[in-house]
């Protein structure tokens, strides 16, 4: 398959801006990924789904005091304390109101890191950004192989699953609202706009302030004149909130009927911690019925072990469920400060509703800090539990990996480019149509190779990917 040049692909990005102020390392070819690889990718977007399903009954039974399961008694009233923390009372009604039941994100992305054991999720991503610049590299690199999501398929997709929200109005008119907290992402999601428009798409990329009612209807200004929305896709967390002036018009504009919110505003669905309920004793016999044994099984291999970092203090006796310090059970989760090197192989992060819950902002990971740093990161994790819920979670570490990178800012030709050795993380995105998650691309980042912590950064590369029948080690 044919290589991409080096000035190639710095006139391609110099003629679209795709992220603001942002470079990464360029390559000249795609991800590799094996046919199994690319099989097991499909089965996660079903994993991906169902696990939304199962924890909207979860959190809404347990908001409602329900039995869990079928024929014993289970009742968690903890699970819906632990999920709706910090929140305020009107978006947990939100999230609760019967309107709202079965509806989930529409397009979902998995953080993926590639382990000597294979992929290992660390997060489930349901306000994703990188679709329009992952839309942009599958079109760049269609040339050069079987690439994941060829023929637009991003951008296809992207369209079917909003515009099905409304399926009793021809072409409706989409608004992507991107908040002043999400702009770095505003570029792509112009480009993927305008992608769209040149289909005869309504499709706009808007700020929140561009958004305005008209009676119950939220309509912006098109050459003059107000146009009604029909379908918002809410690029902003919902911690952003706050910030929005326009905010409550997007409510009462969905309370009437009159436009379709996705992802939905549903805090529950964008925590993290929904992955440590996910190995939490208490609930496995309820995942067990909840999830289809297929299912069960691949989340049990790719989620590493998580727990919910709780301040309630315990009764003598009792010990934490958590990891081990010493080979002793921990009855506070301040013993995690004697932890030794070895036994730091953790990760503490915020769950979610906060700002410094995206873009690895608020990751310890213990064995690459201080004993220092690990003690303030636990107790800052145990300082915000009644407010803004931490996760501990098990580190598996990236494998080694190699890939042909450009040297940084060589003006020669794709003979130039070296292989190098580094880790990933993969980004698979799987837009919801029809109720089945369709995979339409998977973005990977690729690390120098003692970055411990992988996300989008100026040393790393951003690739599509592509099937090959023997991948790339």
């Amino acid at each position: 398959m044919p290589d991409l040049a080096f000035a190639d692909l710095q006139s391609a990005f110099a003629a679209t801006s795709l992220f603001e102020a942002k470079t990464w390392q360029l390559s000249p070819e795609a991800w590799a990924l094996t046919p199994a690889q690319a099989a097991e990718l499909a089965d996660i977007g079903t994993a991906c789904l169902e696990y939304h399903q199962a924890l909207e009954t979860l959190y809404l039974r347990s908001a409602a005091g329900k039995n869990l399961l079928r024929n014993k008694p289970l009742i968690t009233p903890w699970v819906a304390d632990y999920l709706d923390r910090g929140k305020p009372a009107h978006l947990v009604a939100h999230a609760r109101d019967p309107k709202n039941r079965g509806v989930y994100p529409t397009v979902l992305r998995p953080d993926l890191l590639l382990t000597d054991d294979g992929f290992v999720m660390t997060e489930l991503d349901s306000v994703p950004g990188g679709i329009g610049l992952t839309a942009f590299l599958n079109r760049l690199y269609s040339a050069t192989g079987d690439i994941i999501g060829a023929g637009d398929a991003m951008i296809r997709n992207f369209y079917d699953s909003l515009a099905a929200l409304r399926p009793g109005i021809r072409n409706p008119l989409i608004a992507i609202v991107v908040s002043d907290e999400a702009a770095t992402y505003r570029p792509e999601m112009h480009w993927l706009a305008e992608q769209l428009q040149l289909q005869g798409r309504r499709v706009f990329c808007l700020t929140p302030d561009d958004v305005f009612p008209l009676g119950s209807q939220l309509c912006f200004d098109v050459e003059g004149n107000p146009e009604k929305i029909d379908v918002i896709y809410r690029f902003f967390e919902l911690f952003d909130l706050a910030n929005i002036p326009t905010a409550h018009y997007f409510f009462e504009s969905w309370e009437a009927g009159e436009v379709a919110i996705v992802p939905p505003m549903r805090p529950y669905q964008e925590e993290k911690l929904g992955l440590a309920l996910f190995h939490h004793h208490l609930l496995q016999d309820y995942w067990v019925e909840a999830l289809s044994g297929r299912t069960l099984k691949l989340l049990r291999k790719l989620i590493p072990q998580s727990w919910v970092i709780d301040s309630t203090p315990l009764p003598p006796g009792a010990v934490l469920d958590g990891p081990k310090v010493g080979g002793r059970s921990l009855t506070d989760w301040r013993q995690l400060a004697g932890a030794s090197q070895k036994e730091r192989d953790l990760i503490i992060k915020i769950s979610g509703y906060h700002e410094s819950a995206w873009g690895a902002r608020s990751v310890v990971l213990g064995s690459d800090c201080s004993r220092e740093e690990w003690q303030g990161g636990i107790d800052v994790a145990i300082e915000d539990a009644p407010r803004n819920p931490h996760i501990l979670q098990e580190y598996r570490k990236p494998r080694r990996a190699s890939h042909r990178i450009y040297a940084k800012n060589t003006q020669e030709t794709h003979e130039d480019a070296q292989v190098k050795e580094g880790r990933l993380r993969l980004c698979p995105y799987y837009f919801v149509v029809g109720g089945k998650p369709l995979m339409s691309g998977a973005l990977a980042t690729f690390c120098p190779p003692d970055k411990k912590i992988i996300h989008g950064m100026q040393d790393a590369a951003l690739l599509p990917s592509r099937v090959v029948s023997a991948a790339i080690s």
